[in-house]
């Protein structure tokens, strides 16, 4: 039995990143994930998902009686962890160089900044890497600037301004600081063989954290967002930016793999890849606060991605950050589980599922970047007219859905829904641009859609939109309707949906506590055993359908209680449990994305009530 008390809560983390890859920090100053130096490389710390082989890089106060916390540097990604006893105060300032790269920072570095503001404090140091998910053996050897952790396939390492010693293939140090004193360490990977590493020097290490808060506060002050709740958007913002790789433009669904959504149970997923649909929604929240670049790079990725259709015209639901196409899903029986949720599972075997919303989503970003960004061009518009053709011939299938089912296909709403925004978009798109286009077909097509849902998406027992034709349960992502401009907010089928799902559970809807269940299990069978928490961005959708329906104060008091369930750092997971705790892969991209969106509905909705 795995060991409970050794597992630090989800919502303890906090996360530094570079553009390439995002280490999360526990509130006791362990780093307990980092995949390395990319988004989707095997993990070289990953006691998150087991806590004994995982590997980790701690620094620890000796200290009796120590209370953590954390908090951002103003406006930035650099995260501060303190440690205040009746001894001293002690502080960690992590984070990973932003701005300019030289050869000396090496390409992918992590530096740690370890200090005491008041009295004095003992720390211990532990660095044990655990290399390829802790399937591969490594060795530990002293350099002259520090220690060098070698695997077959992947070398980094360790500097700092203390003595460094050795433990097998540990490394670790002990030192005492009084106030106004420093010790620094920094990670980098190695770049070629017998590499010895760099020496960082205190000065070196101030200069790469002022560059660092520099490039994110010149970056966030590109946001346009000016609304109420200015801070909670701007953390959503940084955390978006964090989950883009720089070199290709994509988007991360969230940092991590295997987080369960339900403790001890098999639902446990990789994320560290690029879903066309959440990197659409991305897209859609960098624009409503200003973030065009972010928005352009995707669309760059995105064009590439055209290129390389499938035989018979159709996308990928997802792709790897290089835009790779093969995403085997493998388990890792070598580790126990984030608390014993097993199996731990690498790659995602839905890249090969068939989800037609993927089209809606992705015109729809399209649309809205050649309004608030840039126009799009000509040769992107004809891999996109191939895209319309493929919806055109194929919504009528059934498909796994948004939800990635492993229950086998079914005719979601959503899906019909999505195919509507799909073809909606191309033709306001192609007349806005007066592209070539098939446009009869595309508005017949886009009106058969229309009655298709009406009569088979609605049930009149239920009073309310299910989750796919023939059945009776509900489905949180019918809540877009009125978002995409489907319905009217106000139409009597979609405030009949609202009613339905606003319900609890146990009076047949979705809600409880303010918070929002995707569908309820025991309704909707997903081929996967056991539970799930509510899922934070249908909380988001439920608070901008209530907007836009006119209940502003039902929105802005549910959207309020949401708020109440980000972590200390204002970060979210992708699902919240019973007892408030933090689900599922962290931070997700997804629940950030919906908060930016909400946040801007409702806040403007208020401004006009005003």
């Amino acid at each position: 039995m795995p060991n409970q008390s050794s597992y630090q809560p989800i919502e303890n983390y906090g996360i530094i990143g570079d553009l390439h890859t995002i280490a999360l920090v526990g509130i006791n100053g362990s780093i307990d994930w980092l995949c390395f130096p990319n988004f989707d490389s095997p993990a070289i710390f990953c006691s998150m998902l087991d806590s004994q082989k995982g590997g980790s890089f701690k620094i620890t106060p000796q200290a009796t009686d120590v209370t953590f916390k954390q908090l951002y540097w103003p406006d930035t990604n650099v995260l501060v962890s303190r440690f205040l006893s009746v001894e001293g105060v002690g502080e960690i300032t992590d984070f990973m160089p932003m701005g300019q790269r030289t050869r000396s920072t090496k390409r992918h570095q992590l530096v740690r900044r370890v200090s005491v503001v008041r009295g004095s404090m003992r720390f211990r140091m532990t660095c044990s890497p655990a290399f390829n998910f802790a399937r591969d053996e490594h060795t530990c050897t002293a350099t002259e600037n520090g220690v060098r952790f070698e695997s077959p396939k992947l070398s980094i390492h360790l500097s700092a301004t203390t003595k460094i010693q050795l433990d097998g293939a540990t490394a670790y140090a002990e030192f005492t600081l009084n106030e106004g004193e420093e010790v620094v360490f920094a990670i980098d990977d190695c770049l070629e063989s017998g590499d010895q590493g760099v020496a960082i020097t205190e000065e070196q290490s101030l200069e790469m954290f002022n560059r660092t808060v520099n490039y994110w506060r010149r970056w966030l002050s590109k946001c346009t967002y000016t609304g109420r709740w200015r801070e909670m958007v701007y953390r959503s913002a940084l955390t978006l930016k964090l989950l883009t790789y720089k070199p290709t433009g994509a988007i991360v669904a969230a940092p991590t793999c295997s987080l369960p959504e339900d403790i001890g149970g098999e639902r446990n997923w990789d994320y560290r890849y690029t879903w066309i649909r959440d990197a659409a929604f991305t897209t859609y929240a960098f624009l409503r606060i200003g973030f065009i670049e972010e928005a352009g790079d995707f669309m760059r990725w995105l064009e590439a991605r055209c290129q390389e259709l499938n035989p018979d015209g159709s996308l990928q639901i997802m792709y790897t950050i290089d835009g790779g196409h093969e995403i085997a899903e493998e388990t890792l029986p070598n580790l126990e589980g984030y608390r014993g949720s097993k199996p731990v599972r690498v790659g995602n075997a839905a890249y090969g599922q068939l989800q037609l919303d993927i089209y809606g989503e992705l015109m729809d970003a399209v649309y809205l970047y050649n309004k608030h960004g840039q126009p799009i061009s000509y040769d992107i518009w004809i891999s996109l007219r191939r895209l319309v053709k493929y919806v055109c011939e194929n919504w009528r299938r059934a498909d796994e859905g948004i939800w990635e089912v492993r229950s086998g296909q079914q005719h979601f709403v959503y899906s019909k829904l999505m195919c509507w925004v799909a073809l909606d978009r191309a033709i306001r798109l192609a007349t806005k641009r007066s592209f070539p286009a098939d446009i009869p077909l595309w508005r017949s097509t886009r009106d058969e859609i229309y009655e298709d849902i009406m009569q088979n998406g609605w049930c009149d027992k239920l009073e309310a939109f299910t989750q796919s034709y023939d059945s009776e349960a509900l489905d949180a992502a019918n809540l877009m309707m009125p978002l995409v401009f489907f319905l009217a907010p106000t139409d009597p089928r979609m405030l009949k949906t609202l009613k339905a799902i606003n319900r609890s559970p146990q009076k047949g809807g979705l809600v409880s506590n303010s918070l929002v269940h995707r569908y309820n299990n025991a309704e909707s069978d997903d081929g996967l055993s056991g539970e799930e928490g509510t899922f934070n961005i249908c909380t988001f959708w439920l608070v901008e359908a209530l907007t836009r329906a006119g209940q502003l104060d039902e929105a802005r008091l549910m959207f309020e209680k949401m708020l109440g369930y980000a972590n200390h750092l204002g970060l979210y997971a992708e699902e919240t449990g019973h007892s408030g705790e933090a689900l599922g892969n962290f931070p997700q991209a997804f629940t950030h994305l919906g908060l930016i969106s909400s946040a801007f509905n409702l806040d403007r909705a208020l401004g006009n009530k005003a």
